[in-house]
């Protein structure tokens, strides 16, 4: 593999460098230096190179990527949009390869290296699209590293036999426990959160779970979710996307307490005429924040373009999230945070550190997340995978 050098490169601390990958990974971070060589040199002229970015939470096999236009069709509840996407599933004409694949390349040329992706598992469609998911994660192996979350879309108590395919799924590929409204679709929190934890139990997995209950129900939700995570020693292994109940007006703090204690971090997707988490409090209250998509040209949604520094740039818009410092921290969720706490490794611009890199037409962090600009170059393992936002691999 040729070496590469990232010459005259702004890093988000505000410092100029030159960044050299070999191998896979960085060799070397030293001053901006113009008489620098290596095999391949990238000319930066002081714009924003950074780890590249990850996705929180998507859907690869719900979405409609590389399709003709599918027309919406409403629904307001959960459940109406359930049967809605039910329904269409039924009448796709693509496979999920074809269009889970289309949306990976989508993600790639915008810059992510990493990805969880949700996989619906019910009686119907059994573990077929589980396969498709992990089909997909061996041939874009060397793209992205990817996550695939065993969830019962359409519940487990009101699904018999979803929690013996969900304990299935995690020996046939699936690498998390997932979990939906346990009270809102199941009716029964106590019975879906005891499949949900025992089988992550018994395959030492972590839990990413959907939330979408709202008022005193969700952050009755959470607490439970809170203490089930403490009690099993599962801190820094669960995740809560949605969790709308906290962007109610509501008193929050005990919950954000008992969500710091546990170590359970909270996802937000933020666009969307929907409560949302206050993403500054919570992060001032000892929760960590994460940032993910979801639904990406989809039965859920018609919108969406897979592009986590436009993702950030919406949730710092929505929340009022106007100085330099809180657009610095909506940077950090998108580059290190999110894959940090989801079990991705360590991403920094330092010597060992793999070389999974994006380089950004901006010359300021600030820059990058409120006017998301094109990326040059998208860099995965020491090799180019993404060039001027085209796929390349």
């Amino acid at each position: 593999m040729r070496t590469t050098l990232f010459q005259n490169a702004l890093l988000a601390d505000g410092s100029t460098a030159n960044v050299l990958a070999d191998g896979g990974r960085i060799a070397a971070v030293t001053p901006a230096d113009p008489s620098a060589t290596a095999d391949h040199v990238v000319e930066c002229d002081g714009r924003l190179l950074a780890p590249s970015f990850t996705e929180g939470h998507t859907h690869l096999d719900k979405t409609f990527a590389g399709l003709p236009h599918v027309p919406h069709r409403r629904g307001v509840s959960v459940r109406e949009r359930i049967d809605a996407e039910k329904a269409l599933r039924r009448e796709i004409p693509a496979d999920i390869g074809t269009r889970g694949g289309a949306l990976l390349r989508q993600m790639v040329a915008a810059g992510t290296g990493r990805v969880r992706s949700h996989v619906d598992i019910d009686p119907e469609i059994g573990l077929s699209s589980l396969h498709d998911v992990v089909a997909l994660k061996e041939h874009f192996g060397g793209v992205v590293d990817m996550q695939i979350v065993a969830f019962p879309q359409s519940g487990i108590v009101q699904a018999p036999g979803t929690a013996e395919l969900m304990d299935a799924a995690m020996s046939e590929g699936a690498t998390h426990v997932g979990g939906l409204d346990p009270a809102a679709i199941d009716g029964d929190r106590e019975a879906h959160l005891d499949t949900v934890f025992s089988i992550a139990e018994r395959h030492g997995a972590g839990i990413d779970i959907h939330l979408h209950e709202g008022g005193e129900g969700g952050l009755l939700t959470l607490s439970d979710i809170a203490g089930r995570t403490k009690a099993a020693g599962l801190s820094g292994r669960v995740v809560v996307s949605h969790a709308f109940g906290l962007g109610e007006p509501h008193d929050i703090g005990p919950t954000v307490s008992a969500l710091r204690e546990a170590g359970v971090a909270i996802l937000t997707h933020g666009p969307g005429p929907v409560p949302m988490p206050p993403v500054m409090q919570l992060i001032e209250g000892g929760v960590t924040v994460l940032a993910g998509s979801d639904n990406v040209r989809d039965a859920w949604s018609p919108y969406g373009d897979a592009d986590m520094l436009r993702r950030a740039m919406m949730i710092g818009y929505r929340q009022g999230m106007n100085a330099d410092e809180e657009i610095a921290t909506l940077f950090e969720i998108i580059t290190r945070t999110t894959a940090e706490t989801m079990g991705f490794g360590a991403l920094n611009i330092a010597p060992g550190a793999p070389a999974d890199l994006v380089l950004i037409d901006a010359k300021t962090v600030v820059g990058a997340v409120a006017q998301p600009p094109p990326r040059i170059v998208v860099m995965k393992a020491g090799r180019v995978v993404a060039e001027n936002g085209v796929y390349c691999a």
